[in-house]
């Protein structure tokens, strides 16, 4: 009996589906032609226009200030909150569960105008701070819940060894603790990093004048601009950056 050829379909269908428009996307970087999609010649053109964009490149700047942030305040706070979820149990800690998760299913609409209403309750002007801020509080739910999956497998029979054999908490924590957990710190810190990169609803509500990150500037551009092949060519440069860094990964992976 032939094994059946329909799983195989499905899989270069799926595959078809998500990387055909990517593929698109990365040909018109190079396309002379501005608005058809038809291909008029090759060209860098596009690619030295990014690069004389300031606004840009001011934006993409934004966003990986942003990122960054968020992610280290994400983790310290996500892991914190994983500790507290982990270890202690009570009616104060099933309300704090419900807090971290409630994040993960509030639409973005939501939270964006609420933290704009809280920001403006309070006289808080609209700027980079705030923009991290947003995003700090739906970027530590993903870290918190990453974290707390990590220890539900910890054995802390090897901390309480650790103990025993004269190292103090401190130390059972930089040296035991910490480095057992930091896969999935960095695993929630990557995702968060992700999400923050990507926003857009949030970021929107409660960015102030000269905050533009990445994503809220290619939207203006791509409604009123007349360069729109630059965005193609600044997202072929970001999915390379992104396929290096998974290649390098991997290959650091493998060699561990």
């Amino acid at each position: 009996m032939k094994p059946s050829r329909l799983p195989l379909i499905t899989t270069i269908l799926v595959l078809v589906f998500f990387y055909l428009p990517i593929a698109a996307l990365v040909v018109r970087s190079f396309n002379s032609s501005r608005y058809t999609p038809e291909w008029k010649g090759f060209t860098w053109k596009w690619y030295e226009r990014l690069f004389e964009r300031d606004d840009l490149l001011a934006a993409l700047g934004n966003s990986l200030k942003i990122a960054t942030a968020a992610s280290l305040l994400s983790m310290v706070l996500g892991t914190s909150a994983a500790f507290a979820l982990h270890r202690h149990r009570s009616r104060l800690q099933d309300f704090h569960s419900l807090m971290v998760r409630v994040p993960l299913v509030l639409p973005d609409i939501l939270m964006g105008m609420s933290l704009l209403l809280l920001f403006v309750s309070i006289g808080m002007p609209l700027s980079l701070v705030t923009i991290t801020l947003a995003h700090v509080t739906f970027c530590l739910s993903y870290v918190a819940l990453v974290v707390l999956a990590r220890l539900e497998d910890f054995d802390f029979n090897v901390v309480e060894a650790a103990r025993d054999l004269g190292a103090s908490r401190l130390q059972a924590f930089r040296k035991v603790t910490l480095p057992m957990l930091l896969p999935g710190i960095l695993a929630g810190g990557l995702l968060a990093f992700t999400l923050s990169i990507d926003d857009y609803v949030i970021t929107f509500f409660v960015k102030g004048p000269g905050s533009d990150t990445l994503p809220t500037l290619v939207y203006s551009m791509i409604k009123k601009s007349r360069e729109l092949p630059v965005i193609n060519a600044l997202s072929t440069l970001m999915l390379a950056v992104t396929f290096v860094v998974v290649f390098a990964a991997q290959r650091l992976t493998r060699k561990a």
